[in-house]
């Protein structure tokens, strides 16, 4: 008998990485290796250099063909020495989780995206006019009207499941066709081999429904909401102690540490982060207890039971969860160190 591997990697398109996947057939009993692919076609290498290896590094059970299949999210290495591949964000990511491991980071992320089909947002007006109602009967809304795109969702969260990620939510968002799933809690490494897992399975899903899921910071222009990927962290010291809450904090608003999680938080953040719909203007930070419009809150239980974690609410929808993870991991954990 064999098996199928689907092999996942993230490639080197900017300024924002695609997903790209291929197929290996492997005997019984096989464990999944080292495997190659054309980076001239990911725009990872040049054509008359073009080979570039993929080195497994997470591997779940495949839902979509079920059976013995898997699926297998790969590292991209360089062919002569095997050292990560520039595009690579995975090693320096692994290289913080072990470095401040005793820290015992959390994170819980909150992947927004949209549905579009033909064009526009699922469940938009196809004639007549463009848009939908303004925003307000769609976040958490049930209904024909005040949703689009519910099948869908439920497949990907099934999913999710049935791949053993630790999936924790799913809600519709703020404008008509916009869902969020949330991964968590997890370790920095271990959260954001999940968000892109997760991430193959929803471009993978919408795929058989004829739809597109898209990341995009700012899907539509003017006054309806961008989308973020809101991302949940703690330490055991903020588990145990507020002071740590706020010491996070100060350590992620630090001079420098602002302009340098920016740029880490994926493209377009400036288009999402205007100061209106739920978001701090770019060029400001601020926390605050319960506060959607600061750049990091404070969830009001924190407060109140004076330990917890905290939400920094600035990265994008297509933000690379390996770099998120990374400096929020090394920002907080050096600052206490």
């Amino acid at each position: 008998m064999a098996y199928r591997a689907e092999y996942i990697w993230i490639d080197g398109t900017e300024p924002v990485p695609l997903v790209r996947s291929k197929t290996k057939i492997l005997d019984d009993g096989a464990e999944p290796g080292i495997w190659g692919f054309d980076g001239s076609s990911t725009n990872q290498a040049p054509g008359a250099n073009s080979d570039c290896v993929l080195k497994p590094v997470f591997t779940v059970p495949d839902p979509i063909r079920g059976g013995d299949d898997v699926l297998v999210l790969n590292e991209v290495l360089l062919p002569d020495t095997f050292e990560p591949h520039p595009t690579n964000t995975r090693a320096a990511c692994a290289a913080v989780a072990e470095q401040y491991a005793s820290f015992e980071p959390w994170f819980g992320m909150e992947q927004e995206y949209t549905f579009f089909k033909e064009g526009r947002p699922l469940g938009w007006p196809t004639e007549g006019y463009y848009y939908p109602a303004p925003q307000g009967p769609y976040y958490c809304g049930v209904g024909a009207v005040e949703i689009a795109g519910r099948d869908i969702v439920e497949a990907h969260t099934t999913a999710c499941i049935e791949a053993g990620l630790s999936i924790s939510g799913t809600n519709a968002e703020v404008m008509l066709g916009q869902w969020e799933y949330q991964i968590g809690p997890a370790g920095t490494i271990e959260v954001a081999d999940e968000m892109w897992m997760a991430r193959y399975l929803l471009f993978r899903i919408a795929e058989d429904f004829g739809v597109n899921a898209s990341i995009s910071a700012k899907p539509i222009k003017g006054d309806w909401n961008g989308a973020g990927c809101h991302t949940n962290f703690s330490t055991k010291q903020m588990r145990e102690d507020y002071d740590a809450v706020i010491a996070a904090c100060e350590a992620i608003g630090a001079k420098g540490k602002v302009e340098e999680h920016l740029a880490g938080y994926g493209h377009g953040y400036e288009d999402r982060l205007t100061g209106l719909h739920e978001t701090a203007h770019y060029t400001e930070f601020r926390y605050g207890v319960s506060d959607r419009g600061a750049s990091i809150r404070i969830p009001w239980q924190v407060a109140k039971d004076q330990k917890g974690y905290i939400e920094d609410r600035r990265p994008n929808a297509n933000c690379d969860p390996y770099v998120v993870a990374r400096l929020i991991t090394e920002t907080v954990c050096s600052a206490a160190s």
